[in-house]
């Protein structure tokens, strides 16, 4: 063999082992693009997709969410089952006062967009996304024993009202069809979470409450809904966000996506949430 054939064989040689390489690597691609998780990434979110992810990843999020959040995590974990999620529920203002007092979480769950602005400004969070939505209605007592029906029609007047305090996303929302509808509202009580006005009304302390749809739909049989008008003009924008200071940022991402995924949005429609704002 003259050295000129040994060279364009070693050459040949060369490159087919280049060829295989590169089918390697497109094959190694093709095998964690099975193990990714099937989710719908907003515009400008990363995927972190890796099954392998794990650990714990600490959740503060609106109260309204305290009976979707675990239904969400267990549909999570057919993905991700080595990642643990703990929760800190409340108003959502008050959860932003205690990430800027200096508590530790990886996600942010907020009722309105206002909240999750403030927790921007505060640099607490860089990106977050719309995931769900919701209105308010109000609820009374079983047998409705005020005669409460309506929001405008004065039958609130000299009734035990609760309401959610203005600074908390309910709150707000309360305000604005207040204002809307032209009714001055006269509240016996103002609390600092959805749940608290709920709880008022099923233990029978108020004779009617303003909280969220889904709220009213998870009370059951302890509660009737009376349609507010006008509530589709004062959507409540819920917001997701990694926190910049998460310890697990990868897991929360992957949590966020899949609450953005087809499979998290019907779960929380299953529980009377709405679409995203866009």
């Amino acid at each position: 063999m003259s050295a000129l054939h040994g060279s364009s064989a070693r050459r040949r040689t060369v490159a087919i082992l280049a060829v295989c390489a590169l089918l390697g690597a497109c094959a190694g691609n093709n095998s964690n693009a099975e193990n990714t998780a099937a989710v719908r990434i907003p515009n400008g979110a990363n995927s972190t997709g890796a099954r392998e992810l794990s650990g714990d990843i600490t959740v503060f999020a609106a109260a309204s969410l305290t009976d979707v959040l675990p239904e969400l995590e267990e549909a999570f974990h057919t993905e991700y089952p080595d990642i643990a999620l703990t929760y800190n529920f409340g108003g959502s203002s008050g959860l932003v006062d205690q990430l800027e007092g200096g508590a530790r979480a990886d996600l942010l769950l907020t009722a309105n967009a206002t909240t999750m602005e403030n927790a921007d400004d505060a640099d607490l969070v860089d990106d977050s996304y719309s995931f769900t939505s919701n209105t308010l209605v109000i609820v009374v007592p079983a047998g409705n024993p005020a005669g409460v029906t309506g929001f405008a029609d004065g039958s609130l007047d000299n009734t035990k009202l609760v309401i959610c305090a203005p600074e908390v996303p309910c709150g707000e929302a309360s305000q604005k069809l207040a204002e809307i509808n032209g009714v001055d509202l006269q509240p016996v009580s103002e609390e600092q979470a959805v749940t608290d006005v709920l709880g008022k009304v099923t233990s029978g302390e108020a004779d009617a409450g303003l909280v969220y749809t889904t709220d009213a739909q998870g009370a059951g049989d302890q509660v009737e809904m009376i349609e507010i008008e006008n509530s589709d003009q004062v959507v409540n924008d819920y917001r997701i966000a990694v926190l910049r200071e998460a310890a697990n940022p990868q897991a929360a991402q992957a949590f966020t996506d899949f609450v953005l995924s087809d499979r998290g949005q019907e779960i929380l429609h299953a529980h009377g949430f709405q679409d995203p704002v866009e």
